[in-house]
């Protein structure tokens, strides 16, 4: 069975990539940091209609490991019904541009329809790139 990537950063203190990638290791963190970069202090219910494959389960686990990282923060408003509310800290608002460079490479390399996603192949991306 494979360790957890965060187990194995300690086996290679002097990678910056291993280390960085441990913040945004799990399948929803990233997307988790895109929207609240792009949509800013966000509900938790807002959340999760932003991210309707995950399960509520997956996402509170998500945010509870980014919290801990000091990537977002947590604010409990003592209403009823419960309000919660999670906005980036400023080590979170620092992975912007890293975000930001996944979101563009995402745009030129992968089509997203009729709900199926491909890679864009290289010849394409050529093609459009001379014809622009």
């Amino acid at each position: 069975m494979s360790r957890p990537r965060a187990k194995m950063t300690n086996n290679f203190p002097g990678c910056p990539v291993e280390t960085t990638l441990s913040f945004l290791d799990g399948k929803w963190k990233g997307v988790i940091l895109y929207h609240l970069l792009t949509d800013g202090t966000l509900r938790f219910s807002e959340l999760r209609r932003r991210l309707q494959a995950v399960t509520q389960r997956m996402l509170t686990k998500q945010l509870r490991e980014l919290e801990e990282q000091g990537l977002l923060t947590r604010t409990i408003y003592p209403v009823v019904p419960p309000r919660v509310d999670y906005a980036l800290t400023p080590l979170g608002q620092s992975l912007r541009p890293v975000i930001m460079m996944l979101e563009q490479w995402g745009s030129r390399h992968v089509e997203c329809k009729d709900g199926q996603r491909r890679v864009i192949e290289s010849a394409t991306i050529e093609e459009t790139a001379s014809a622009a």
